[in-house]
Parts: structure tokens; sequence; C-alpha cells
């Protein structure tokens, strides 16, 4: 099966925490990796999402240590729409 990753930036204005994290996470720019498979059979081309991890620290954060955290892409959503309801 083809799979890819695609990223993307993600922008926290206050902190946040997601499902799973021991302590809530500073504001900041984030990348996500989304992991994606392709779906076969269709008559165009169609990707499936089946995993996706944010890197941490921040983007801007300078750290010795560096890790990605699988996450539920749904928790990410929520937690964004979530601070843009408080800015």
């Amino acid at each position: 099966m083809t799979s890819r990753i695609t990223q993307t930036v993600v922008h926290f204005s206050s902190a946040f925490r997601l499902p799973g994290f021991d302590a809530p996470q500073p504001a900041g720019d984030y990348r996500v990796d989304h992991d994606e498979e392709l779906i076969e059979g269709t008559s165009r081309l169609a990707w499936r999402r089946i995993g996706a991890f944010l890197h941490l620290p921040a983007v801007a954060t300078r750290a010795s240590t560096q890790q990605m955290v699988p996450i539920n892409p749904a928790d990410l959503e929520a937690a964004l729409a979530k601070d843009v309801e408080q800015s």
C-alpha cells in the first residue's frame, strides 16, 4: 500500500493540553505530521489519514531533545477551536 506523510504547522495563542499529555504545552507554533495511505480502487486519487503526530517542543523553542507524540486529530481540532474561542 502506498503511504505519505504531510506536514502542517498549527498555532496556539495560549497554553493547551491534549489527552494523554502530562502537562499543558506553552503557546506557540507546532509541527504536525499526518500519516496517510492511498485508498485503492477509487476512480480518483484519495488518501485516508491513519495517524497524526505532534512535534514537541514548539517550533521556536530551543531544546536539546525533541519528540513526536501520537495524537488524535479530533483532539487537536478541538484544542485549536478552544484556543480560538479564548483569544
